[in-house]
C-alpha cells in the first residue's frame, strides 16, 4: 500500500478495466465476449456494424486484433472454449491454403 492518497483510486480503475481472473483489458474482455455471442448466434444483422456500434473500431481491426488475441494466453483463461476453437479453425485455414499452395 502506498502513502500516496491517490493511488488506491489509481489502483481500483484499473482493476475495474481487467478481468480479475485473466488479468486481460476491459476492450479485448469485450471483443471476446462480442465474438462468443456472434458465434452463438445470440447477435443479429450485419457483423461489421455490431463491431462498430458495440466496439466503435473497424471491422478490419476487430479481426487484426481477434487473430493477436488468439496468441495470448490470458484470452485462453477467459473464454477457453472460443479461442480453441477459433485457433483451431485458424490452423485448419493455413494448413488449406498451405496444400492449394503445393498444387
Amino acid at each position: 500500500m502506498s502513502d500516496d492518497p491517490g493511488s488506491d483510486d489509481i489502483d481500483d480503475l484499473t482493476e475495474d478495466r481487467q478481468d480479475a481472473h485473466s488479468g486481460l483489458p476491459a476492450e479485448d474482455i469485450a471483443l471476446l465476449d462480442l465474438e462468443d455471442d456472434w458465434q452463438h448466434g445470440r447477435l443479429r444483422g450485419d457483423k461489421g456494424t455490431v463491431i462498430h456500434d458495440r466496439l466503435e473500431i473497424s471491422s478490419p481491426r476487430y479481426h487484426q486484433r481477434l487473430n493477436v488475441l488468439l496468441d495470448d494466453p490470458r484470452a485462453a483463461l477467459h473464454a477457453p472454449a472460443l479461442v480453441n476453437r477459433l485457433r483451431r479453425v485458424r490452423q485448419e485455414r493455413r494448413t488449406a491454403r498451405s496444400a492449394d499452395q503445393l498444387h
